[in-house]
């Protein structure tokens, strides 16, 4: 079966929530990761793959190329932040009429672990899917409501 956007983010959200914890593996039993690093996209990566965070703080990187130098900084960015993710809330997933694209509009609810606080913020992923492999992924987040769960909104 040829992997669909659909069925990518699908996937993206399992990992997500499970804390990208243990190995993950395709139904054709690959392994999901490569050279050791845990990303929630797995072997579904493509390699010329196309990563933009368009409303990234400054300091933050908006566009990635490659699928190396995504797991060079998902993997430890991830493992840097102190959320537990728990409910993708309000989830809307838009078929376009690019069979390879869909748009998926969400609130993403966690906890953050040191303070407890409960939060919530929006985004809306833009993915595209080639030949079974993600090959273009745009991420709009609301980085106000991430920093300030965070405590980070400077004052």
């Amino acid at each position: 079966m040829t992997l669909t956007a659909r069925d990518a983010f699908t996937r993206w959200q399992d990992a997500v929530l499970s804390g990208f914890a243990g190995p993950r593996t395709r139904t054709d039993g690959a392994a999901a990761t490569a050279g050791g690093t845990r990303t929630a996209y797995g072997d579904d990566l493509a390699d010329d793959l196309v990563v933009e965070w368009p409303f990234n703080p400054p300091g933050r990187p908006r566009r990635i190329e490659g699928r190396a130098a995504f797991e060079a900084i998902a993997g430890p960015g991830r493992a840097a932040l102190p959320v537990r993710f728990e409910e993708f809330r309000d989830l809307v997933v838009h078929e376009t009429g690019d069979p390879e694209v869909i748009i998926a509009e969400y609130l993403l609810a966690g906890t953050v672990l040191t303070t407890g606080r409960q939060a919530s913020a929006a985004f809306v992923t833009v993915l595209r899917v080639r030949e079974g492999k993600v090959v273009h992924v745009r991420e709009y987040q609301d980085v106000a409501a991430m920093a300030a769960a965070l405590g980070e909104l400077p004052g």
